[in-house]
């Protein structure tokens, strides 16, 4: 089932996220930081446990970025993860978000859901605002990726 998270989420996420990020598969993040967004996150139950993470957090009245998407080992390759992505994509365009982004090391993921490649100096707000505060910057070696989401009612 998949549903927006709530405060008894908050430390399965942590869990989640940073039991992949301690095999450098994505960033960290600490408890505050997903108390302070926790409005952002979807999670992805399974016989009531809690097996994946999206967030879409806004940066900008054009732009959001889809961040600490990730689903435990035992439930990859199932669909999840496409499932909490489209769900995102679908909170921003119902919000009338046009263009959202993700830092990724999962191009072909992403691609198979619609993003393109671009260069990180694309997306401006992202790195004054986050990337300036994060360990990596600025030898960053995530891959940045776009997508043009439209409006509701949109064909695209």
């Amino acid at each position: 089932m998949l549903r927006k998270a709530s405060i008894r989420d908050i430390r399965k996420i942590h869990a989640i996220i940073n039991g992949s990020a301690a095999s450098g598969e994505m960033l960290p993040r600490s408890l505050g930081e997903l108390y302070d967004n926790m409005r952002d996150y979807y999670v992805y139950e399974d016989r009531g446990e809690a097996v994946g993470t999206c967030a879409l957090h806004i940066c900008w009245e054009d732009l959001a970025e889809i961040r600490s998407l990730c689903v435990a080992e035992s439930s990859r390759k199932k669909g999840v993860g496409r499932m909490l992505v489209d769900e995102c994509i679908n909170e921003a365009r119902g919000l009338g978000i046009p263009r959202i982004f993700v830092l990724t090391y999962q191009e072909l993921f992403f691609n198979k859901c619609g993003f393109r490649v671009v260069d990180k100096k694309e997306l401006p707000q992202k790195i004054w605002s986050d990337c300036i505060r994060c360990p990596k910057f600025p030898e960053c070696d995530e891959i940045a990726m776009t997508m043009e989401v439209g409006n509701k009612g949109d064909a695209r």
